[in-house]
Parts: structure tokens; C-alpha cells; sequence
């Protein structure tokens, strides 16, 4: 005898794997926006000429024109299913040494995940990893066009990045063991997509604003988070 399948069972199992939703949301910014921090680039003449005389200003707080906040990181804290594994892109990341800046500032990557760091500058640069779950790499980068793959073998929230020949250079990587993030753009805006139907805790972390958390129900027609930071 056949045995037949449920036609409700049938539908709530579709409906947990066929189904997924994106997150959508703002990194708000709430308080007096700070002015612009120039950075002093005069102990690297190179990296002064690069630049034709403009000033560039730090990339650790940049207060959007909207009243919201670039560079937030943003990622799935839990509600994610126990012991899942996701595999990782086979499209490595980059990180560019481009104007004696790491471009970009902010950036996520998953365990395991290539990551292709290339000295774009005709000066000398080095690139130091700072993870405390993955070993640490320190390597230099002498000439222009110069390319080095590494990678991340634990998740880690977040893994600073900096440069010891030019001490303004410095950028974040959010190691993850699954690849639901996002970092907010410069109108503040974020989407964190295909997550499956559920209820999750949402973390955004900024580099001097700290952690703001928010809760949402995640269906096929998504959901959205909105997070706010306030001047500290």
C-alpha cells in the first residue's frame, strides 16, 4: 500500500525550503553630525601626490547627507538553523590598496572565502590581519600591482585590518560562517537577502558607534530592519 503524503505537511515543507525573503533597511543617525576628520598623509610623499592637493577625510565616520551612517556592518546574530553549513562563494573578495586607502572600508566574507588583496599604488604597503579566531597574516606589498590570496578559516565579528608603513590605513572584515550581511551605502541603505522564513536577531556594528540589535519576522515577502545610531 502507498502511503500518502499530507497535503498540509506537504505545504508547510515547501513552504520552509522553497521560500525566502530579503531584509531590507536604514543605518540612522541620530545627534549632531560630526565634521569631516582630514587625514595627514605627509609622511608618504607619494600618497600626498596621489591626491593632487584634495583633501580625503577618514572613512570611520561617515555621516550620510539623509541622516544616516556608511559603513555599517550588518549580519545575523541568530535564528539561523543549528549546524547548518553554507558553503563559500568561489568568487574571492578584494581589498585594493588604492590612494594609500583600503577601499573597501567595510566588508564581509565567509569562512574559507579567497580574499585577492592588491597594491594598486607604486609605493610600499603591507596588509596586517588582526583576527583572534584565525591566524594572522602581516604581509608587504613592495610594487605596484602586486597580488596576495588569503582567507579566514573561523567566523569573527569583526577582524581589523591595518597598514604599519601608513598608520591612518585601516579597514574591518566581518568573517561569517553563512552569507546573510550587508553593509549599509552612502544613503544609509541595507538588504541582507534570501534569508528563510523565520525569527532573527539582527546585529548592525559600526567602528565607533558600537552595536545596535533589532529583532524581525522574516516571510517570503521579507521584512525590514531599521537601526539608529546616536552621537556619542
Amino acid at each position: 500500500m502507498k502511503k500518502i503524503f499530507p497535503l498540509s505537511l506537504l505545504i508547510i515543507v515547501l513552504y520552509n525550503f522553497s521560500f525566502s525573503g530579503n531584509v531590507t533597511g536604514k543605518v540612522n543617525f541620530k545627534g549632531t553630525a560630526p565634521k569631516p576628520t582630514a587625514i595627514k598623509m605627509n609622511a608618504d610623499a607619494k600618497c600626498v601626490s596621489m591626491h593632487k592637493g584634495q583633501t580625503v577625510n577618514s572613512e570611520q565616520l561617515v555621516d550620510n547627507s539623509n541622516n544616516t551612517i556608511q559603513w555599517a556592518f550588518i549580519y545575523v546574530k541568530s535564528g539561523l538553523p543549528a549546524g547548518k553549513k553554507y558553503p563559500a562563494p568561489k568568487t574571492a573578495a578584494k581589498i585594493d590598496q588604492n590612494g594609500c586607502m583600503y577601499s573597501p572600508h567595510i566588508q564581509g566574507v565567509m569562512t574559507g572565502q579567497q580574499i585577492e588583496i592588491t597594491n594598486s599604488d607604486g609605493t610600499l604597503h603591507n596588509i596586517h590581519a588582526l583576527p583572534k579566531n584565525s591566524a594572522q597574516f602581516n604581509i608587504a606589498q613592495p610594487k605596484q600591482g602586486m597580488k596576495t590570496t588569503k582567507s579566514f578559516d573561523k567566523a569573527e565579528q569583526m577582524v581589523k585590518l591595518k597598514c604599519e608603513v601608513h598608520n591612518w590605513m585601516a579597514s574591518y572584515i566581518g568573517v561569517m560562517d553563512n552569507p546573510f550581511f550587508a553593509v549599509s551605502d552612502d544613503k544609509g541603505n541595507f538588504e541582507i537577502k534570501d534569508l528563510p522564513p523565520g525569527d532573527y536577531e539582527l546585529v548592525a556594528w559600526h567602528e565607533k558607534l558600537g552595536e545596535a540589535t533589532a529583532k524581525v519576522k522574516v516571510t517570503d515577502k521579507g521584512a525590514t530592519a531599521d537601526f539608529t545610531f546616536e552621537a556619542k
